[in-house]
């Protein structure tokens, strides 16, 4: 028989077997199994909940009320409070093709002035949406480029629905910088630095990606794709592809390839898997909506320190123009419509980014239309 102490600690003695036993007279076998039990059940819970937590925390999805709308600007909106790092949204941009800047800053009173007086839109943005570090959306379809620090960092590439809802997420290298998604919103591309963050200087690579929606089917580094470099088969190791852009049809698209040294706009043809070169020094192409014109960014100077211009690339013609934005724009921009294109440019003193539309015909006086923001994409 077992005595036991409601006072003190319980004591054990033998019972039938010899198993030894507590003062609830529960073997202590058992009692052991049951608390080794109970504590991995615990810590089970413990990870669960971490890991939940963790991934609601870094998940694409945005409230339900905050989707893909027509006539909508979204952009990855860098204002300091609540939202900051997100994406958010203002109504279409009115008279973004205009002649002056909001503040009826003029072409002659020079990018100086063009700094310190030109002063956005109204600013009715409605945030709510995914954290991204890049951003694009079109066709009912939003690609949002995330990063993650850690040991190692983890960046990905998340697909997302009309709702801005994540429907895929592919796990990535590297830091995100480009990204694009086709007008019918099937074919999306994005581009990760694999090493360096700068196209400014030759210490760099890319690993450039592309995702057919319709099919699954994923392309993770198109630098295997056969390139034609004047009208002859080309093969170096040195090859680097970023900024792709597509056309309507799903299956052409431009980028820009580099190799020693030199950067080239190539034509794509996504069902032969073939490209070519079509001209040099042209980087980070963008297709206009009626599929006729690429804006673009040039090298117009030497070195790191601004060196880019942007232009516009009659396809029809292979006629080139410079936009009235004088300063170096080292983005992929977007054409908000056939006439106006926007684009991320540093903030005042250096800090965050401002989005700037421009007349895509070379005429007017860049605007600035979002203060505090980058990656734009209006919504059709």
């Amino acid at each position: 028989m077992v005595m036991t102490d409601r006072a003190g600690p319980p004591e054990t003695g033998d019972v039938a077997g010899g198993a030894r036993t507590g003062r609830n007279g529960f073997p202590m076998r058992a009692r052991i199994i049951a608390v080794a039990v109970a504590t991995a059940v615990l810590t089970t819970v413990a990870v669960v909940y971490t890991v939940t937590a963790a991934r609601r925390a870094d998940s694409a999805d945005a409230p339900s009320a905050f989707g893909l709308d027509r006539g909508q600007l979204y952009f990855r909106s860098a204002r300091d409070g609540d939202g900051a790092g997100r994406v958010a949204r203002l109504a279409a941009p009115a008279g973004a093709s205009g002649t002056t800047g909001a503040s009826g800053v003029s072409r002659a009173s020079g990018v100086a002035a063009m700094r310190t007086e030109a002063a956005p839109a109204p600013d009715h943005r409605t945030t709510g949406g995914p954290a991204c570090e890049r951003f694009y959306a079109a066709g009912g379809t939003a690609l949002c480029l995330q990063r993650r620090s850690g040991i190692p960092p983890a960046s990905y590439a998340v697909v997302l629905d009309g709702k801005l809802r994540e429907k895929r997420r592919i796990a990535l290298t590297g830091i995100p910088n480009r990204a694009r998604v086709s007008a019918s919103g099937r074919m999306l591309s994005w581009t990760m630095f694999a090493t360096g963050d700068s196209y400014a200087t030759t210490s760099f690579s890319t690993r450039t990606s592309i995702l057919d929606t319709r099919t699954g089917y994923l392309i993770k580094n198109m630098e295997d794709i056969p390139l034609t470099l004047d009208g002859r088969r080309y093969h170096s190791p040195d090859v680097n592809y970023w900024g792709v852009t597509f056309a309507r049809d799903d299956n052409r698209f431009y980028a820009t390839v580099s190799t020693k040294g030199r950067t080239y706009l190539v034509e794509g043809d996504m069902r032969r898997w073939a490209a070519r070169t079509l001209r040099e020094n042209l980087e980070c192409p963008s297709l206009s909506p009626d599929n006729t014109r690429l804006a673009f960014k040039k090298r117009v100077r030497d070195g790191a320190r601004d060196p880019w211009q942007l232009y516009v690339l009659d396809l029809r013609t292979m006629r080139e123009h410079p936009l009235a934005e004088r300063r170096s724009v080292d983005d992929q921009a977007a054409w908000l419509d056939d006439r106006t294109l926007g684009y991320a440019l540093p903030g005042s003193g250096g800090k965050g980014s401002d989005i700037w539309t421009v007349p895509a015909d070379g005429t007017g006086a860049p605007t600035l239309r979002v203060a505090g923001a980058s990656s734009p994409a209006l919504v059709r």
